[in-house]
């Protein structure tokens, strides 16, 4: 109708794009870009979807709480992915944010760096010094920092790997549960992995039993005042586990992987941390807490450059009542009630050749000015853009762990690059392609592995 974005419902009654976007969202969402511009309107499994792709403009939609709304989505994909259903308040989030800032960031990220560095020695106890062990490089990094970030906020060890193991199981399906597309094959695997973990993470909070200032004990206590019953309340565990440990092992893969094929970066890094470590440390007491207390422009643009490259969440919002959406351009556009609205973040600002030259490249500098200082100043047709890149999400939806990812992320790629002699097995060899089907559930994952070759340093500066 009359001022509203370009339609494109597709060839197929019903389905529309559902099968082309959910086969790779960015090939897809690309096409209908160069054919309607930066706001479309798509029929998917019978729903209408606006698509919006201008970041000067994504403003009115993230700070829109009145006409639009995004826990009723959600939680269908929580209800389909978890068997899980939750209340529908803010409440969670402000707790969430009381645990992962100030003094208890600071115990989280020193009980992080010491379960990083005790699996680390103990993944290598039995090797001798000359002695190369060889892994997939996503399957080094996913179960380190799983099992340590695990260990950090559950606070159990014993079935740290179990837990890890079946996760992955459950995991590799959970796009396809997103997107209620499992084979009965499939769909019996995802059953008993889900039930598995359930089995698994209420056994370990009953041992917990009841720790004053415990995260999970937090987290209950709020799930009990919303009245949630016990059954829901082990299955939260299994959202919490994929929420804080879902994301950070593939992008320390993406990161170590772009700097083993990127070899200035790798230099560049190295140096720098080299300026961080005096020369009489020891290995068993690398300088880790001088991350945090030392700027390391070079490690924050490579890892800034890593999350523009491969962090693909797409943000979505049903429309509850009829809204006018003001672009920065001028133009207006209606849209309905009943329809989603969905950002995609991934394809602009952060892939848009018009904000970031050569979108497609890994530039380790990207986000560094000359004078080594942050850059967080770009442009699109001569304005400058509020967001560059929108990895942890934006407005009132920012991931509330950041910070505790970050330092996580920083403290593990800091560790193997102090510790261990890594080499790509294959010295020609490139990162991996991305699985397509991963696009819109956060970090995306590569379709394969990256083998490589690892021992431990005989001195690590």
């Amino acid at each position: 109708q009359k001022n509203e974005p370009p339609l494109d419902k597709g060839f197929l009654p019903w389905l529309g794009h559902a099968l082309e976007f959910g086969k790779d969202a960015a090939k897809f969402l690309t096409r209908m870009k160069e054919k309607h511009g930066d706001i479309f309107t798509v029929c998917v499994a019978g729903h209408y979807v606006t698509v919006l792709l201008d970041p000067n403009s994504y403003d009115s939609v993230l700070y829109d709480t009145k006409s639009l709304d995004f826990t009723r989505y959600k939680n269908q994909i929580i209800k389909r992915v978890f068997s899980l259903q939750l209340p529908n308040t803010k409440k969670k989030t402000k707790k969430k944010k009381w645990h992962f800032h100030g003094l208890n960031l600071s115990k989280l990220s020193s009980s992080m760096k010491t379960h990083l560095q005790t699996l680390l020695m103990d993944d290598q106890k039995g090797c001798s010094p000359s002695e190369w062990k060889q892994d997939g490089l996503f399957s080094l990094c996913y179960s380190l920092l799983f099992r340590a970030g695990y260990l950090t906020l559950f606070e159990r060890g014993d079935d740290a790997t179990a837990v890890y193991t079946e996760f992955r199981k459950f995991d590799g399906l959970l796009s396809k549960m997103a997107r209620c597309t499992l084979k009965r094959e499939e769909s019996r695997k995802a059953n008993s992995s889900r039930e598995r973990l359930w089995e698994l993470l209420s056994t370990t909070w009953l041992r917990r039993g009841s720790e004053v200032g415990c995260w999970q004990q937090s987290y209950q206590c709020y799930l009990q005042e919303e009245g949630v019953d016990a059954e829901m309340q082990k299955r939260a565990l299994l959202l919490q586990l994929w929420a804080t440990q879902g994301n950070a092992g593939p992008a320390a893969f993406w990161l170590l992987g772009f700097l083993l094929t990127h070899p200035e970066a790798m230099k560049a890094v190295k140096a720098e941390i080299r300026g961080l470590a005096p020369q009489d440390s020891s290995l068993q007491q690398p300088p880790l807490n001088k991350l945090e207390t030392h700027s390391t422009p070079v490690f924050d643009s490579v890892l800034s450059e890593t999350l523009r490259l491969t962090a693909a969440v797409i943000i979505t919002r049903e429309v509850v009542q009829d809204k006018t959406l003001h672009m920065a351009n001028g133009q207006n556009y209606h849209l309905r009630r009943g329809d989603r609205v969905c950002l995609f973040p991934f394809l602009s600002p952060q892939m848009d050749p018009q904000i970031h030259q050569e979108p497609q490249k890994f530039k380790f500098d990207r986000f560094l000015n000359d004078d080594m200082t942050e850059k967080n100043t770009f442009y699109k047709d001569g304005k400058r853009v509020k967001y560059h890149s929108m990895p942890w999400g934006a407005g009132t939806n920012v991931c509330v762990g950041k910070e505790f990812a970050i330092r996580g992320i920083k403290q593990f790629v800091f560790l193997v690059l102090t510790h261990l002699d890594l080499e790509i097995c294959d010295p020609q060899a490139k990162v991996p392609p991305v699985n397509p089907s991963r696009y819109g559930f956060g970090m995306l994952q590569p379709d394969g592995d990256l083998q490589v070759r690892y021992r431990l340093k005989r001195t690590w500066h």
